[in-house]
Formats: C-alpha cells, sequence, structure tokens
C-alpha cells in the first residue's frame, strides 16, 4: 500500500501542523476540502503557519474524491457536515484518521463508513493563534500517534501492519512527530483524560498552565476530573491513572501555555465543552457513575459561553 494523494478535513492548528509538514512531499497530491465561501477565502488568503503562507490545492468533497487518505481534524461543532463530505470522498480503498478531541469521532465516523477503513489515530500538539496565523514549536511537539485496534476495526497490526507501515512512510522526511504504538485505545483514552481534567479548569479559570502548580484549588479541580475519567475508562476495560502529575509544565510546555477551550474562550468563541463534559456525563449515566466535576464543569463553561454571547446583558 502507497499513499499518493491525501485530503485535508479541517485547516485550524491541527490541519495547518499537516499542512507545513505534507508539503513537503513533491510526490504527494494534497488538498484541503473545502467548499464555498470557504473554499474562496483559502484560495485567496492560503494559510499561515509559523510566519509562512501555504496554498496548498483547495478542493470540494467532489473533487477530492477518491483519496487515498484523508485526515479529520475539525472542531467537534463541525463533525456532522465533516461525515457529510467523508460519505463523498471515501472509496474503498480509502484509509481515515480522525485526529479530532474526544474518543468518540471514529465511532461515529464508522456509521457511515465500514470500520475496517478507519486507523484509529490522535496528535498531540501544542499550538497557539495569533491573528489569522496558526504557531508552534515542532521540535517539542510529539505528533500523531497511531495504530490498529482488533476489537475497534478488526484489524491485527502484527498480522496486517501494511496500513501503518503505508501512514509512516508518508510522514518520513515531513517533520512531522509521529509514533505507532500496540495500544492506540488506551492512548485515545489517555489524551481524552489530559484534555478534560487540564483543558477545562484553564476555560473556567481564565489562567494558562501554571494555575496547576500554583494554585491547590486549581489542582484539586484537574485531579477531580482526572479521576472522574479514569473511573469511566475503568469500567470500560480501560486503565489509566486516577491523578495527572503536573510535570508536564516547565517539560513540553510551560507555566503561560494555554490550551485550546482558554484560547477559545479569550478569542470569543464556543468551546468542545459537549465532547469533554458532555460525553462524560452520557456515559456516566450510561455506566451508573456518578460525575459530579465533569456535571459542574460542564454547567460552567455553559454558563461562561452563555455570557460571553451576551445574554446576561441588564438594564
Amino acid at each position: 500500500m502507497k499513499i499518493k494523494s491525501v485530503a485535508i478535513l479541517g485547516a485550524g492548528a491541527v490541519g495547518s501542523y499537516l499542512i507545513w509538514g505534507l508539503s513537503k512531499k513533491e510526490d504527494v497530491e494534497l488538498c484541503v476540502v473545502a467548499e464555498g465561501e470557504r473554499k474562496s477565502r483559502f484560495e485567496r488568503d492560503g494559510f499561515c503557519i509559523n510566519g509562512r503562507v501555504y496554498h496548498p490545492v483547495i478542493k470540494t468533497p467532489r473533487e477530492a474524491a477518491g483519496a487515498d487518505l484523508v485526515i479529520l481534524s475539525v472542531k467537534y461543532s463541525g463533525l456532522p457536515s465533516a461525515m457529510d463530505a467523508i460519505r463523498e470522498i471515501v472509496a474503498p480503498h480509502t484509509l481515515v484518521m480522525s485526529l479530532m478531541n474526544g474518543i468518540d469521532s471514529e465511532e461515529k465516523l464508522g456509521t457511515v463508513i465500514p470500520p475496517t477503513q478507519i486507523l484509529p489515530s490522535l496528535i498531540k500538539i501544542n499550538s497557539e493563534r495569533r491573528g489569522n496565523s496558526i504557531h508552534f514549536d515542532p521540535e517539542p511537539t510529539i505528533g500523531i500517534i497511531f495504530g490498529e485496534a482488533e476489537e475497534f476495526n478488526g484489524i491485527n497490526g502484527k498480522d496486517s501492519p501494511e496500513r501503518t507501515e503505508a501512514v509512516a512512510e508518508l510522514l518520513h522526511d515531513t517533520g512531522i512527530h509521529w509514533i505507532e504504538t500496540e495500544d492506540i485505545i488506551r492512548e485515545i483514552w489517555s489524551k481524552f483524560q489530559l484534555n478534560v481534567s487540564w483543558n477545562i479548569p484553564q476555560a473556567i479559570i481564565g489562567a494558562p498552565l501554571g494555575c496547576y502548580t500554583d494554585s491547590q484549588h486549581a489542582l484539586w479541580l484537574m485531579q477531580a476530573l482526572s479521576g472522574e475519567v479514569s473511573a469511566v475508562a475503568a469500567a470500560k476495560g480501560i486503565s489509566l491513572p486516577r491523578e495527572q502529575s503536573t510535570d508536564i509544565v516547565g517539560k513540553i510546555v510551560t507555566k503561560k501555555g494555554k490550551y485550546s477551550m482558554l484560547q477559545d474562550m479569550e478569542a470569543g468563541r464556543h468551546t468542545e465543552i459537549d465532547m469533554f463534559c458532555g460525553t462524560m456525563i452520557r456515559m456516566g449515566e450510561e455506566l451508573g457513575i456518578p460525575v459530579p466535576a465533569s456535571e459542574m464543569a460542564y454547567h460552567l463553561i455553559r454558563a461562561l459561553e452563555e455570557k460571553m454571547d451576551g445574554n446576561f446583558i441588564y438594564e
């Protein structure tokens, strides 16, 4: 198997990382999928990434049909429309990778395309949007983690390494960092735990990552959310630590670091709280596991979004 064409759905921080790296592959046909005004804007303005403007080919879903690899990197709210596009793009040979946050995008994709065409994956990247430009440091970026999961897509990576080998070959010499793992489901849940416990308290408090090392109250909320994810994961047969270590601060990121939900709040954008705490509340109800910290965080973020929308302006 060889990947000769790649279609990217979602041109935010993750999409920009992919454009930055895959643009180096002269033997790969790269495109960003968009329609209407977005397509015209992307073609006109390009993508400013680390101070350089990139102009990848922009295609409609119909024009991108039959791509060898489709990479999904949209916000959670954009998943329904992205699934419509994927129906149009995906051919029987197409491989699909979702680099979205959360733990259910692969499951949702599996309702519109065969799960056997999905390669479970995730991405770990710390980036920042400054106006219309995306900035990230390539060197400390962990990058893309992927692997087969027989319990999910019926494919044993040891018996069928062709797809992961093709992705590794695609990413070689691009600057994109990648890891192939034999336990991709646990890796996806581990990132979900990190996002729920680190992303959300930041957004509520309105403070960068240093709050977890400098405030016992922020740390308490972070650990409470982490413990709830661990309990839900354990009920599904996935082992995660109950508490998160703050050692990450000062190593991969700094005390000034801001994860995506805080960046969204500061920019006046709605967050992905449904994907995080909304999912936790739903799973807690299904499994009979109390998740009070997730419920509290969900309603706090929702109230802050309502305030951001101007709902609480009274004469």
